[in-house]
């Protein structure tokens, strides 16, 4: 069976990105989930993928649910369409966009397909993660592990320099 690894970045910065992998004969509402469970975001709004050329122009819709808006061709939908279905090309790519209000977009490329699955994985599975996901609500901040991680990479510690009192001298 097909395994189709997706390159998944954040629209405003190319530096975050995840990589997943889906069985081809695996559906679009599945992927939505994995981008979703990948930047961790919940999955209380509204999704849309459309199929995309080399320059990210919107293609084919397909759609979560078919919703209140005008549509020039109606939307596929997603729990119905298998992604393998939708690579017309070894470079495919997709425009997902969550969340109409706050329009989060994301561009999900393909990167690799392989004929063998990795027997220790579950699939749809995440495989890398680089960079720290925007925050869906504005204020998660940097918390825990990353902003220990954080600390270490630029040594934030209070004993560091260029850390003191105000007024304090020398």
């Amino acid at each position: 069976m097909a395994v189709l690894r997706f390159r998944i970045y954040f629209e405003e910065d190319d530096s975050i990105y995840r990589d997943v992998a889906i069985r081809h004969v695996q559906n679009f509402e599945d992927l939505h989930r994995t981008i979703l469970k990948a930047y961790e975001f919940d999955s209380k709004h509204q999704a849309t993928f459309y199929r995309s050329n080399d320059h990210w122009q919107r293609g084919r819709e397909i759609s979560l649910e078919k919703y209140d808006k005008p549509y020039k061709a109606p939307p596929l939908l997603m729990a119905e369409t298998t992604v393998g279905s939708e690579i017309r090309d070894p470079n495919q790519k997709f425009i997902y966009v969550y969340d109409f209000v706050k329009n989060w977009t994301f561009l999900v490329e393909l990167i690799n397909v392989s004929k063998d699955e990795n027997s220790k994985l579950d699939y749809p599975a995440i495989l890398k993660t680089e960079g720290i996901a925007p925050s869906q609500y504005g204020t998660k901040g940097l918390v825990g592990d990353k902003l220990a991680e954080m600390e270490e990479k630029y040594d934030l510690s209070a004993m560091a320099d260029g850390f003191g009192e105000e007024g304090e001298s020398d």
